[in-house]
This record gives structure tokens, sequence and C-alpha cells, in this order.
């Protein structure tokens, strides 16, 4: 282990005990350096406003973001979701350390598998990564549904695989989406899961897609001929088929001696702000400034806690860990960090519209920077700094 990554461990590490005397390896979990503190539940907390921490970056320095997410060059006049940092309820663990992931990632390979939301977060990391590597250091491309960022100096690749149901559908690369011709193969995966073979860090996600209020078309065996075999499941009963086929691909596929699987629970969207006690006709997030608080986040829809308790149950058998990382009670507060209006339109709002904003807002993504930086941070604490007590 070099110097130069010791002194950045000890840094990091502190005030925790370090676990390791070698690269990556802790209580038999690859690229953990040191523990976090016995019952520390990093999902339970609060959100603290920070204006010296946040944001983590700024959106018109990293350009890598998304059209669809920069929200100040898209005309939000506020930038006070910006600057909320969560913070875990009775334990502290280390601050986001760029430097320390970068050396723990160098020859490695990571990458994001899922929809737009684990994109938003995937390009959210490289932004909080970006800054502590060199110009001529880095390079950034998407080819067709990989995108590959590179850090050279470290031999190390950052990527995200867009599969928004992590199952081959008949519409991956789809133009035109139509929710009711959908139809996801229950298995094989080797159309996906082939660009996932050799990474030493995959993140999961999958939820959005799955919440059409639509049975899902699942089409069984491995004929190659879309429209033949296909059955209808409620969507937790598919979602679970998918699920199952993703562990046995993780079984099969990743070694736990030297490889990490995570999962991202669902992100929540703010369609209706009656869902947070505020009875206004119509309201949704759109006039949300500022995080909703304890006593009015008391809910969560049943499809949210249907698919909460399948990701739970059907990860929990895995022969390998895979880390849950449980972004949706936290993300429930936040209201206020969504896209709204302020982001490239691909449609131009109607006269109609134009006079009811709310109507067109988008309270499903977030800007960045913004929430998905937490969402790093907690993966970025389960990586480096996981739990005694708790592997998942």
């Amino acid at each position: 282990m070099t110097k130069l990554l010791l002194a950045v461990l000890a840094l990091a590490a502190a005030p925790l005990l370090l676990r390791v005397a070698g690269q990556g390896i802790g209580d038999g979990l690859p690229f953990a350096v040191g523990a976090a503190p016995a019952g520390c539940d990093i999902g339970q907390g609060e959100w603290v406003r920070d204006e010296a921490a946040r944001p983590a970056y700024q959106e018109w320095e990293c350009p890598y973001i998304q059209p669809e997410l920069t929200c100040q060059a898209h005309g939000r006049p506020d930038k006070d979701y910006q600057q909320w940092r969560w913070q875990p309820r009775g334990c502290s663990l280390p601050s986001f350390n760029a430097t320390l992931m970068l050396e723990m990632l160098r020859g490695k390979r990571m990458l994001f598998v899922g929809d737009q939301l684990n994109r938003g977060q995937y390009l959210s990391l490289i932004c909080m990564l970006h800054r502590a590597i060199p110009d001529g250091a880095k390079s950034f491309e998407s080819v067709d549904s990989l995108s590959i960022f590179r850090a050279k100096n470290y031999d190390a690749t950052i990527e995200f695989y867009w599969a928004p149901m992590l199952a081959e559908t008949n519409f991956d690369n789809a133009v035109v989406d139509r929710v009711q011709d959908r139809v996801i193969r229950g298995a094989p995966m080797d159309k996906h899961s082939r660009f996932w073979k050799g990474a030493n860090i995959l993140v999961f996600n999958s939820y959005l897609w799955w919440m059409t209020g639509q049975k899902i078309q699942i089409l069984r065996g491995a004929d190659n001929d879309m429209s033949k075999d296909i059955v209808e499941m409620e969507a937790e009963e598919a979602y679970r088929l998918v699920l199952y086929q993703v562990v046995r691909w993780v079984e099969h596929n990743v070694d736990p001696k030297n490889s990490r699987v995570f999962f991202v629970t669902a992100s929540p969207t703010h369609t209706d702000s009656r869902e947070w006690g505020d009875d206004t006709e119509g309201g949704n997030c759109y006039d949300r400034t500022w995080p909703i608080s304890e006593a009015e986040a008391s809910y969560s829809t049943s499809h949210q806690q249907a698919m909460l308790r399948a990701t739970g149950e059907v990860l929990a058998g895995s022969r390998v860990p895979v880390g849950v990382v449980n972004v949706t009670r936290l993300s429930e507060f936040r209201a206020d960090a969504h896209t709204k209006t302020y982001k490239k339109l691909w449609a131009e709002p109607t006269p109609e519209q134009r006079a009811d904003p709310r109507s067109y807002a988008d309270c499903t993504h977030w800007c960045l920077p913004g929430v998905p930086d937490t969402w790093n941070e907690l993966l970025y604490w389960k990586l480096f700094f996981p739990a005694n007590d708790q592997v998942l």
C-alpha cells in the first residue's frame, strides 16, 4: 500500500478504528477500510442545513450533467435545495473523500446498472470525483447503453449501463415507448449481463419503470420471438422474478472475495402534496422550496412498501452479499429538490400548461447537485465503512 493511500486512509477513517492493514479487505468485505459504529443506521436521521459543505460541487463546473438535470441553467430561481446534508441519527461517519475513493478504485471497474434515476446518481458521483483529477487525466464517453468515465491516472473506470428493468425488454432502445406494449424477458439475462461481467463494484437499481399501474407482460423461455409465450403478472410478482434472475447472475458471476454488489432502493416521487399534509388543489412538488418535516412525512405508498419488501426479501436470500442502500425514506423528505419545470423539455408546454406550471412539473427526477449526492454518500459509507453488525 502506498504512503499516499495510507495517509488518505488514516485521515478518512479517523476517529473510526481502521480494520485493515491490506488494501480493500476488512472482515471479509472487499474495499472496507473502517467500521461504522455499532448500531449506526444511516437511513435514520435528519436533513440539516450546511452551507459550508453544500453543494458538493457546482452545477456549472461539472460538464457531465445531462440538461434534464441542470436546474440552475434552466432558470430555477433558488439554490436552497442544494444546501442540505443528511445527518444519521446518533452516529457520525467520515465525510466523502474523493481522493480516498479514487485510490480505492485504482485498477478497478465500478458499474451502475439501472434506470434514469440510477444514471442521475452515477452522474452525481463522477461530479463529486472529477475535481480531484487533472483535466488531461480524465475522459467521458457514451456508446449506446454504456457510459464510461475514465480516471486515467488511477487506471479506473466508473460506468453506467442503461437497463431500466434490468431484464431484456422490447423497448430497451426504443425512441417511442408505449406502456401497454411493453414486454420483458424473465430469463435469460445475457443481452445485458454480458456488459456487467468483470465489474469490481456493481450498483443496481430498478423501480420507476415497474410503477405503471398495469400488469406486466413477461416472455417466458429463451425463444427470440418476443411475441410468443407471454404471460401477465402483477408488478410485484414480475419484479420478484427479475430480481431472482439478477441474484442468480450475481451468484454465478461475482466473487465476493474481491467484488461488492449493492442495490439502491426506490426513489420517491412527490406528485400529490396531500401526501405530506398540504391540501392545495392540484398541489405537487412545484411550490415546495424546503424539505418536508418529520411530522408531515408520514406517507409511503402501498406500492413503495410492496416493492421495498420484495427487494429486501429477494436480496437477503443471495449467497453473495448484496448491500441495500436505502434511499427511500430520507428522499421522501425532499419534495423541494426535484427538477420541476427547470430542465430541458422535450416538448414545448401548451399555453394551458404554461398558465399552471404544476401541470408539467417533473416531481420524479432530481436536480444536480442535490439529493443524489447524498445517495452517493450512503453508498460511500456502505462500501468503505460498513457496520460490523450489519453487512446489508
